[in-house]
Parts: C-alpha cells; structure tokens; sequence
C-alpha cells in the first residue's frame, strides 16, 4: 500500500480567509485539522498514512496563534518531505485596508492587536509571518475576492476531480445590530414585523420556540413574505446551479438575531429540504445578549 499523503498547510494572516479556506478544502475531499501543534505534525502523518481508511489528501490550519510552535513548523514540514511526502505550503494574505474593514465588520479582536489597535495588531502579525510568506509554495492575495471567489479559485488550484457536486446553500441568521455577514449573497430584513422583544413572556425565547414561531407567523404579512420568499427560492436555486454556483449565502435579519430571523430561517429551511437540498443553518448572533 501507498503510504503518502499530500498536504496542503494554510497559513496567513488572521482575516485573510483561512477559516473559510479549510471548510473549502473539506467540502473538497481533504481530511482537514485547524490549529494542530506543529510539534505534532510528523506523528499524526504517520496516523494518517497508516490509516485504514485511506485518507490521502489532507489540509492543515497553522496561523500566528501557534506562538513558539510555529517556528518548528519548517522542521515539521522537512521531515514530511523526507519521508516521502507531497507538502505545500499556501500563504493567504490581504492588504491592510483589506484585513481592518473586515475585522470592523466582524467586531473580532486580533490576536496580536493586545491594548493597540487592529492595524497594529495586522502589521506585527505580517512582521510575525514574513519568513513563511518567504518560503510558502503558493501566496493567495484575497483582498479583492468574495468568499464565492476564493472558493472557486482554491477549487481551480487543489478541487481535483472530489469536488462535492451540486448546490451547498446556507442559511444565516442575524442581527442588524452587529452588522451584515460579509458573505451573504442575498440578505432579506424582517425588521419590519412585530419584535417579540418587546413582549415580556417571549423576550427569553428564540426564534426555535413554537410559542414565538406562532407570535411571529400568525401575522398575515409574515406569511405572505415567506410565500414570497419561497417561490423566488424555487426559481433562484436552479438557476445558480445550472450557472454552476457551489454556494449560495442567505441571510435573513432582525434587530437582534435571536427572534423574527431565527423564525424564517428555521422556515426556509423547510423550504430547502422540500426542494432536495440539504441547507447548512447558521443562527449567528442567537447567544449573544
């Protein structure tokens, strides 16, 4: 038996797109671990080749969190290639500009940002990385691209003939209040039904509730809007796929996103199930206070 792997190791700065560049390469086929110790690398190749469930194509997240351990990861990856091996090395990246409005979007904090600012945090991490960007195999610039974008090119640069057929919809649910999802390719905003909020027996619920379900929908408008929705998903959803669409984002807001979105979104995905798909369900900002 063939005992090689081929790796793919991401790398880059925080906000670049690694986290979405590793669900790409499992819907891909790769077997893919976020954050592994890079001391650890050569034992869970060996794990990996010798397992009897044939996995031959892996991705490995390595980002700025591994401290010291990243500067055993040139190390690691040697003794890869020595033992025969394929590794390569992707360094995502984007421009400052880039890397701040994204972080502002998402409200994260930086890992290196500490009592400084994002930038500051952006620049030390660039400082940090220049010697992997240095040695990396292939450098991915994603500052001008969609998430659609970099998926279809990281498919063009490592899909294979394993690429997961069809349409992968999602659907995500929001609050206004702590921005739009950078990814959503349609966004639809219920804010304009009553707010369950604002009624003190429903306030502790979420939208997954059938008391606030029944608050929600027993409003003629609200059925009419999910009529509404459903028929132009009914025609939208081929149509993208016929033009050969992998994934399409659809986001339903409220102020809050725990109450009116959660409601559509769990109906919606109803609607998608009834239709063959199998929709990933996001509920963003349901834990938040």
């Amino acid at each position: 038996m063939d005992e090689r792997v081929a790796f793919v190791v991401i790398t880059g700065l925080s906000g670049a797109g690694k986290s979405y560049a590793i669900k790409c390469f499992e819907d891909m086929g790769y077997f893919c671990v976020d954050n592994l110790p890079t001391t650890l690398i050569p034992t869970f190749a060996d794990l990996t080749a010798r397992s009897t469930q044939a996995v031959r194509r892996v991705a490995l997240g390595v980002d700025v969190r591994e401290g010291e351990y990243l500067s055993h990861l040139l190390d690691a990856l040697g003794e890869l290639r020595t033992r025969g091996h394929r590794v390569e090395v992707l360094f995502m990246e984007a421009s400052d500009e880039a890397l701040v409005r994204r972080y502002s979007e998402t409200r994260r904090r930086h890992p290196l940002a500490r009592d400084g600012s994002v930038l500051d945090g952006i620049r030390a991490e660039r400082k940090a990385l220049s010697h992997m960007r240095e040695v990396a195999d292939r450098v991915l610039d994603t500052s001008a691209l969609t998430v659609h974008q970099l998926k279809d090119r990281l498919v063009e640069l490592y899909g294979g003939t394993t690429v997961r057929p069809g349409l992968a919809p999602a659907l995500v649910s929001f609050g206004f209040k702590y921005g739009t999802p950078y990814d959503a390719d349609l966004v639809f905003d219920v804010r304009f039904l009553p707010n369950p909020h604002f009624v003190e027996a429903l306030r502790p619920l979420d939208g997954r509730d059938p008391r606030l379900r029944v608050f929600v929908l027993e409003r003629a408008e609200a059925q009419e809007l999910l009529r509404h929705l459903t028929d132009f998903l009914k025609f939208l959803l081929p149509l993208y796929e016929r033009e050969g669409k992998a994934y399409l984002t659809v986001a339903v807001g409220c102020t809050g996103g725990r109450h009116r979105s959660v409601v559509f979104v769990e109906e919606l995905r109803g609607v998608l199930e009834g239709l063959g798909y199998t929709p990933t369900v996001v509920h963003r900002d349901l834990e938040r206070e």
